[in-house]
Parts: C-alpha cells; sequence; structure tokens
C-alpha cells in the first residue's frame, strides 16, 4: 500500500484515537477559528492547515468513514492521496452542508451546516434549513482609489460608487417566482453534489441539473430571472488612515456582492494610488523637495521660506552650502501608518547660477574673480595640481 504524505488526522486535530464526536468537534473549533481566513487574510500557511483541519474533521466525525480511516489509513477514505481534497476554503464551506448535515446520525438531512454548529451559522441563514446550507459566499469585488499626497498626511474619507449584484427584492433570493419556492433536485436529492462509486472508492462531483445549490428553480423571478441577484448602484464610503501608502488595499468586509441564495456577502477590496504631487516626492514616511538658491545665499548663508504640507516653514541655509546639500525639517514628513512617529521633510538646496547679470553685478563677480584667483582655496588648488599631473 503507498505511504500518504498527509499527517494522521488524530494529530491534526490533537485528539486521542478514543475520542468522542463532541471532543473532535471541540477541537476542530478551536483550530479552525485559529486559521480562519477572515483572522488571516492573505497568509497561506493558515489557508493550508484550516483546509487541514477540514479535512480531519470531515473523517473523523463520521462513524464509517473513521472506521476506515482506523482500519486502512489515509487511503481508506478517499484512496492512495488520503482524504477528501479542497480546491478553495469556499469549497470547504460549500461541502460541509450536506456532509454534515443530517447524514452522521442517519436521520435525514435536515440538520445545519457543520460551519453552523460550529460557530452560529454563516450570513445569518437561520433555522439551518437545506437553503442556509446550500448558500455559497458573494464574489468579492477590487476598485482603485486615487487620493492625493495631502489625504495621506491628515487621512480622509471619501465615497465611491460601486456596481454589485443586490438580494431581489421580489423573490427574497430564491429565484423563485412571488409565491413559489425553489423544489429539491431530483438528480442529487438536493445535496449539490453526486457521488460515483467504483468498488472501494468514491468520487463526489457537482450536481450538473443544479450546479451545487441543491435546488431547482421550476417558476423563475422576472425580476431577477431566477438567479435571486439583481445588479445595483450603491455608495460605499472608504475611511482612508494616515500614512497609508501607494498600492495597498483596505479590505471591507461584507461591502462585495451579496451571495447566492441568501448566502453571506464577499469582501470589497479597494486599491488605493497615491496622485504625484507638482513639488513633493515621498520616499517611505519622509518627504522630498527640491529648492533653488542663488549663489550670494549659498556663500554667505540665509533663512529662506519653503512650502510643506502642513504650510510654509523656515529654513535655515548654512555658510557654504554646496549645490544638492540636503537639509532636514524634522517632523514635517508624512505620519507613520501604525501611528507612532512622523517622517521628515529632507530638502535637497541647489544653486542656481545667474544668466542674466547687470553692469554693476558683473563688475562685482569680476572682482571677486580676481580675489579668488590671487587666494586660490585648497581644496581647488588641489583639483588643478592633480589635472596637471594626469596631463602635463
Amino acid at each position: 500500500m503507498p505511504v500518504s504524505s498527509k499527517r494522521d488526522y488524530y494529530e491534526v486535530l490533537g485528539v486521542p484515537k478514543n475520542a468522542d464526536v463532541d471532543t473532535i468537534k471541540r477541537s476542530y473549533r478551536k483550530i479552525a477559528l485559529k486559521f480562519h481566513p477572515d483572522k488571516n487574510p492573505g497568509n497561506k500557511q493558515a489557508e493550508e492547515s484550516f483546509k487541514e483541519a477540514a479535512e480531519a474533521y470531515e473523517v473523523l466525525s463520521d462513524q464509517k468513514k473513521r472506521q476506515a480511516y482506523d482500519q486502512f489509513g489515509h487511503a481508506g477514505v478517499g484512496g492512495a492521496g488520503g482524504g477528501p481534497q479542497f480546491g478553495s476554503v469556499e469549497d470547504i464551506f460549500r461541502a460541509f452542508g450536506d456532509i454534515f448535515g443530517g447524514g452522521r446520525s442517519g436521520g435525514g438531512s435536515s440538520g445545519g451546516s457543520m460551519f453552523e454548529d460550529l460557530f452560529g451559522g454563516f450570513g445569518g441563514g437561520g433555522g439551518g434549513g437545506r437553503r442556509s446550507r446550500q448558500a455559497g459566499r458573494g464574489a468579492h469585488l477590487k476598485v482603485d482609489l486615487e487620493i492625493n499626497l495631502e489625504d495621506v498626511l491628515k487621512g480622509v474619507k471619501k465615497k465611491i460608487e460601486i456596481s454589485r449584484n443586490e438580494i431581489c427584492t421580489d423573490c427574497s433570493g430564491s429565484g423563485a417566482k412571488k409565491g413559489t419556492k425553489p423544489t429539491s433536485c431530483a438528480q442529487c436529492g438536493g445535496h449539490g453534489y453526486v457521488v460515483q462509486q467504483q468498488g472501494f472508492f468514491a468520487m463526489r462531483g457537482t450536481c450538473s441539473q443544479c450546479r451545487g445549490t441543491g435546488e431547482v428553480v421550476k417558476d423563475p423571478c422576472k425580476t431577477c430571472r431566477g438567479g435571486g441577484r439583481v445588479p445595483r448602484e450603491r455608495e460605499v464610503t472608504v475611511t482612508i488612515p494616515p500614512g497609508i501608502e501607494n498600492g495597498m488595499q483596505l479590505r471591507l468586509t461584507g461591502e462585495g456582492e451579496a451571495g447566492p441564495r441568501g448566502g453571506p456577502r464577499g469582501d470589497l477590496y479597494v486599491e488605493i494610488h497615491v496622485k504625484q504631487h507638482e513639488l513633493f516626492r515621498r520616499s517611505g514616511d519622509d518627504i522630498l523637495l527640491d529648492v533653488p538658491i542663488g549663489f550670494s545665499q549659498a556663500a554667505l548663508g540665509a533663512e529662506i521660506e519653503v512650502p510643506t504640507l502642513k504650510g510654509k516653514s523656515k529654513l535655515t541655509v548654512p555658510r557654504g552650502a554646496q549645490s544638492s546639500t540636503t537639509l532636514r525639517m524634522r517632523g514635517l514628513g508624512l505620519p507613520r501608518l501604525d501611528g507612532y512617529g512622523v517622517g521628515n521633510q529632507l530638502v535637497r538646496v541647489i544653486v542656481e547660477v545667474p544668466t542674466k547679470l547687470n553692469k554693476e553685478q558683473e563688475d562685482l563677480l569680476r572682482t571677486y574673480a580676481e580675489l579668488e584667483e590671487r587666494q586660490v582655496g585648497t581644496k581647488q588648488k588641489g583639483f588643478w595640481d592633480k589635472v596637471r599631473e594626469i596631463f602635463e
């Protein structure tokens, strides 16, 4: 028999092999809450742990599957690959409704889904009928939002218009004409999937007639044409925190599309794009600014007025400042996203050479040039000495 690379299901749930169903259920609930996708957004490792725990719970909470697993290991419940296979977290939410409805005790299929039993239901489905078990989550939506650098400084609330699928008010999301109800799918018996048994192995696939919903709408609603949802324009307020960076995404839980058959909403992801400023550039929490100064200001030093995101402020240029010298203005940058600390404004002074001089200015500069020629600075002298050594 091939050796499976999967971990032992009892080890995954941290329970002994003689654990009862209630112990297994409590242990799984603890693990599922820890690694739930809503608590670990974007964490692939947590998602895999969530799937692994779901596979273990699906087997160990079912008496027949548990007996097969105890006798044959992973091969006993799903072939050499071992156990059920979930392509995504959404597969877990959809599939477990019927697997854990009433089938465990052999008394029909009207009980609530596994997640309703463990977490009190998803999307406010209520009393655990087949419709609430089969209700899938709505699709996530993504929009782009452009903001100004000033918005990053203070934070801002923006209202955006989105188009999303909403529950049809005429049929309350059932897809059936007012006064009628969907009927249980005859092909899959209302389970949403069909099972093909081939000897020791069983393969499960989505029902082609009801497309996994477990229900068939014979007389569809005219407003939504049986879909249970209709597109609507909605206004959503997005709160943008100070210090947000370009390309970051904000997640608005429950602002995505409504789920089919009354299922919970998806989420809305807002990707932030910070518009390029005419004067300022950003480097992390710091603001960069180039400021032109005159030759005399650089040579003699000066106090100049420069713009900042908070208004104009004084900056002292030291005597003898060279072109491209960077001066720091503390605390005049952007706030850090975590709320602790503020960046600086870094001002690079650019010494401008005058292109037009009046006679008095030219005479003064010529006088200066003559004085400079007789009293050459050590740095300048050293440079020209090196030039002579190389070329003469």
